[in-house]
C-alpha cells in the first residue's frame, strides 16, 4: 500500500516559510500543499526565494476555510495530524503514522488556532532541550516530515516527473550511494 502524506499550513504569515514548505516538501515526497486562512500563495518573489522552484512542481491548492478542507480530508480517509504543543500532545518520537497523513501547521506565533485542533486526529509536539519553548514553523516541520519518513509514511513520490532533470531523486549526487545501482527515477507518474 503507498504511503501518502498531505501538508496543511494555516495562517503563515511569513512568506518565507512558506518557500520553505515547498522546498521541504520536495525533499520528503510530500503530495500536496494545502494553503489556508491569509497564508500567502504563488508566485510571490519571497516565496520563490526560499523554495529555490519547488512551488512549480510541488501540487498545491488554496482554500480559505481550513475546517471544510480538514472535514473533507477525514472523510476521504485522512488522520488529520496537528504539530503544536499542547497538554493532549504526544511527542513526535513516540507517534506512529498512518498510511494518510494530513500534518496541520499553525501561525508562527499563535500556533494551530482550537478550533482546527479540535479537527486533528492527534496532536504531536517536539521536545524541546533548551530554553526556547518551540521552533521556527519551517524548522519544525521539516522535523516532522523527517520523522515521518523515518517510520515510512512517504512511499515513492507521486510527483510528475516534470522536474527530473533537475531532481535529486530521480539523479543522485555523485556522494550518494545508490543501493539498487540503477540510477533509474523512482517517482510514480
Amino acid at each position: 500500500m503507498e504511503k501518502r502524506i498531505v501538508l496543511l499550513a494555516h495562517n503563515i504569515r511569513s512568506l518565507w516559510n512558506v518557500g520553505s514548505f515547498f522546498r521541504t516538501s520536495d525533499a520528503f515526497c510530500v503530495e500536496k500543499i494545502f494553503l489556508t486562512g491569509y497564508t500567502a500563495t504563488p508566485p510571490r518573489r519571497e516565496i520563490s526565494k526560499t523554495a529555490i522552484g519547488a512551488e512549480e512542481w510541488i501540487k498545491w491548492e488554496y482554500q480559505e476555510d481550513p475546517t471544510l478542507l480538514i472535514k473533507t480530508l477525514k472523510n476521504d480517509g485522512w488522520t488529520i495530524l496537528a504539530l503544536e504543543i499542547t497538554d493532549q500532545a504526544q511527542s513526535i518520537h513516540e507517534y506512529s503514522p498512518s498510511a494518510k497523513t494530513c500534518l496541520v501547521l499553525g501561525h508562527e506565533v499563535t500556533g494551530v488556532p482550537s478550533d482546527i485542533l479540535a479537527l486533528c486526529d492527534s496532536t504531536v509536539m517536539i521536545p524541546m532541550m533548551g530554553k526556547k519553548e518551540s521552533l521556527n514553523v519551517s524548522v519544525a516541520a521539516g522535523i516532522a516530515l523527517s520523522h515521518l519518513k523515518k517510520h515510512r509514511i512517504l512511499g515513492a513520490c507521486t510527483c510528475s516527473n516534470t522536474h527530473k532533470d533537475k531532481c535529486t531523486r530521480c539523479k543522485p549526487p555523485k556522494h550518494w550511494n545508490n543501493r539498487d545501482n540503477t540510477n533509474e527515477c523512482i517517482h510514480k507518474n
